[in-house]
């Protein structure tokens, strides 16, 4: 019996994932659809695909860069759509635009004695217009959530992690679990900081 209870839960571990993927590829592909009251299923997800690649192609053409500076100012004078417009372009750019920010992973030594440390990713390497020349930022995603905190931290007590920032991010995300495990952790100082 024990021995069945062990085969369905290998069979939950590996089924589970899967059929979470498929159900929200489904949802998404059937709510396009609604919304674009296409009866082809798939065909409003395709549809979304093309505008926003020619969307993409439109904004990088010299002919058109004009037109979205245009839309992009008259965006920043509204005082709430400046709020959110702002935000949600800046956190697209950190994850997969021109100016990625969580590229450099780091532990954040949270004791004096290092003991405790938070991984993060350091976004901006000098605080000196807060007047903060030897602070650096540094955003610590939550676990299971698509929150996180942003720390000033002094560069001393920040220290580069010898990893891809994607496994970085997929080991802080899952709580740890995940299997892309930080293999190195290096001991000196964040390398790029110039403290004066």
């Amino acid at each position: 019996m024990r021995r069945m209870l062990g085969f369905f839960v290998r069979g939950l571990i590996l089924l589970a994932p899967l059929a979470v993927t498929v159900w929200v590829c489904w949802l998404v592909f059937t709510s396009v659809d609604g919304w674009l009251g296409l009866p082809i299923p798939g065909a409003g997800f395709v549809v979304t695909l093309v505008l926003i690649t020619v969307v993409g192609f439109l904004g990088s053409n010299l002919l058109t860069r004009s037109a979205v500076n245009l839309l992009e100012g008259a965006m920043g004078r509204l005082p709430f759509v400046r709020l959110l417009y702002g935000s949600t372009k800046d956190l697209l750019n950190a994850f997969v635009g021109e100016k990625r920010r969580f590229d450099k992973p780091v532990t954040v030594d949270m004791m004096a004695d290092g003991g405790v440390r938070l991984v993060g990713f350091v976004t901006q390497d000098s605080l000196a217009h807060l007047d903060m020349p030897t602070y650096v930022a540094v955003y610590c995603p939550h676990s299971y959530n698509f929150s996180g905190q942003l720390h000033l931290v002094h560069a001393s007590r920040v220290r580069p992690l010898d990893v891809a920032s994607a496994d970085a991010m997929a080991f802080v995300v899952s709580g740890g679990v995940s299997g892309l495990v930080p293999t190195a952790l290096s001991t000196g100082e964040y390398a790029t900081i110039r403290i004066p």
